[in-house]
């Protein structure tokens, strides 16, 4: 929705003045009426509360939009901006006041993302539904508008039904993003799969139909030659999850349309990275699969190959995403990567620990974590450190094979127990793995139902500012 902020307007636009709750006296004290109507509204510049002015026409002449206490940090308080999209009418409106903290660029990409809507099924009738745009002067857009568009592709794939969106639309869209970036574009499909050595990736995919085989799509960004760091950035593209023959129910797989989630996030922050042309090469990675019910489908007890050449017991076919990522691991590893972020809708207990909004997110190294704290807060992208607590990891033996992709019931903790798998298989340095949601069960101003990017616009700064 990056078409919604501008930075240059020669009609009319309606100001908006972003109020903290301390400046509110002072801003009604002039105006009678407008006070009048902020008593009627209680309007107290709460963060994301809005008062419209009328005009003698009865449009908005002004706009009142509160930010809260101003002490929010300036992340929190720059995505109230979220809020403030959906509060206004179809028109133009320039922020003409806010606080000094709050930069420009980051208002206008908290009111890009706020303006999010997805409507591809819901053709127009009539004249296209018109919508507010905000009028930022005095910053460059350019990175907004980027990050802005990179966030409503992945909740675009996000939304878009199993139907509309299997492994070739998501090769689709990979090989867009390659060729607008002049990066180098690999797709290993079907039968190529075991002959290129990723088992794993062909057993959880096999059992689909074969116009959606399984596939691993690998992007390059940045010249092999350039004495530059490596990115890899790893996505979990399981474009819909019956279970395989572990089945889940039908309230279990209602959403499984986005168990693509962590491809759809890869793809959208290394579309971030080289949008920016930030100073690293970057490798996307993105295991694609159905988890399909067949005679040729993967069984409970069966014994699997893996990349790395350990052995993998399947416990449970409805464990399939750390197979298909332990591949994929394995293959970043081989690329040597001074950085590695795996993304991946992976366990219901990430959930069950810090619910749809928070995702928690796993590393061994205090420095990253460090920095991705950070990142987060500064960009109002929330995530929360949980640990690779090794004396779980025991859960994860097999008596028949190397290791076993459900744990033993004793550990409980599914979302750690499922990060210590993909430890085994992660390359050797910096690495962290996020459990997203990629989802809002609750829809809210600025924040609609339906497919959400979590933690990316926090991984962009980190990695722009760890490479600067």
């Amino acid at each position: 929705m990056s078409d919604v902020i501008l930075d240059a307007w020669d009609g009319p636009a309606v100001p908006v003045h972003a109020l903290t709750e301390a400046a509110v006296a002072e801003a009604l004290a002039a105006d009678p009426v407008v006070t009048a109507l902020a008593k009627t509204a209680d309007f107290k510049g709460k963060a994301g509360q809005a008062l419209l002015v009328p005009g003698s026409d009865g449009a908005p002449a002004k706009v009142l939009f509160g930010v809260g206490a101003g002490d929010d940090g300036v992340g929190d308080a720059a995505s109230t901006f979220r809020v403030l999209s959906a509060r206004l009418p179809a028109g133009v409106f320039e922020v003409v006041e806010a606080p000094a903290h709050i930069a420009p660029g980051r208002i206008a990409l908290a009111f890009a993302l706020g303006s999010y809507r997805f409507d591809r099924y819901k053709p127009a009738r009539g004249e296209p539904r018109e919508r507010a745009r905000l009028l930022v002067r005095g910053a460059d857009l350019s990175e907004a508008r980027q990050i802005a568009h990179a966030c409503a592709l992945a909740r675009d794939m996000v939304n878009t039904p199993a139907n509309d969106m299997g492994p070739r639309q998501i090769e689709t869209i990979a090989r867009e993003i390659a060729e607008q970036y002049g990066a180098r574009i690999t797709v290993i499909e079907g039968e190529g799969l075991l002959e290129a050595g990723y088992p794993a990736i062909h057993a959880v995919g096999r059992a689909a139909d074969p116009a959606r085989a399984p596939r691993f799509i690998e992007i390059q960004w940045g010249a092999p030659e350039a004495d530059r760091p490596l990115v890899c950035i790893v996505g979990k593209g399981v474009v819909f999850d019956t279970g395989g023959l572990d089945i889940k129910p039908s309230a279990g797989m209602r959403l499984m349309k986005k168990d693509m989630g962590g491809a759809a996030h890869a793809l959208a922050l290394g579309r971030m990275i080289m949008a920016a042309g930030l100073p690293v090469r970057v490798a996307v990675l993105v295991p694609v699969v159905e988890n399909a019910i067949s005679g040729d489908a993967m069984r409970p007890g069966d014994v699997l190959e893996s990349r790395k050449g350990l052995s993998i017991e399947v416990g449970n076919t409805d464990a399939e995403g750390r197979l298909i990522l332990a591949d994929a691991l394995t293959r970043a590893g081989e690329l040597e990567p001074a950085l590695t972020i795996d993304l991946a809708t992976l366990t219901g207990a990430a959930r069950i620990a810090l619910g749809p909004q928070l995702p928690p997110y796993f590393t061994d190294d205090d420095d990253l974590a460090a920095q991705i704290e950070a990142a987060a807060q500064a960009e109002a992208d929330p995530v929360w450190r949980l640990p690779l607590w090794k004396p779980y990891a025991d859960a994860l033996d097999s008596d028949i094979a190397e290791i076993k992709n459900d744990p033993d019931g004793w550990a409980q903790a599914g979302s750690v127990t499922a990060a210590l798998f993909l430890q085994r298989f992660a390359p050797k340095g910096p690495w962290v793995h996020l459990d997203i949601f990629a989802w809002n069960p609750r829809g809210r101003p600025g924040f609609p139902g339906g497919g959400e990017a979590q933690a990316i616009r926090g991984l962009y700064r980190m990695i722009r500012e760890r490479f600067a």
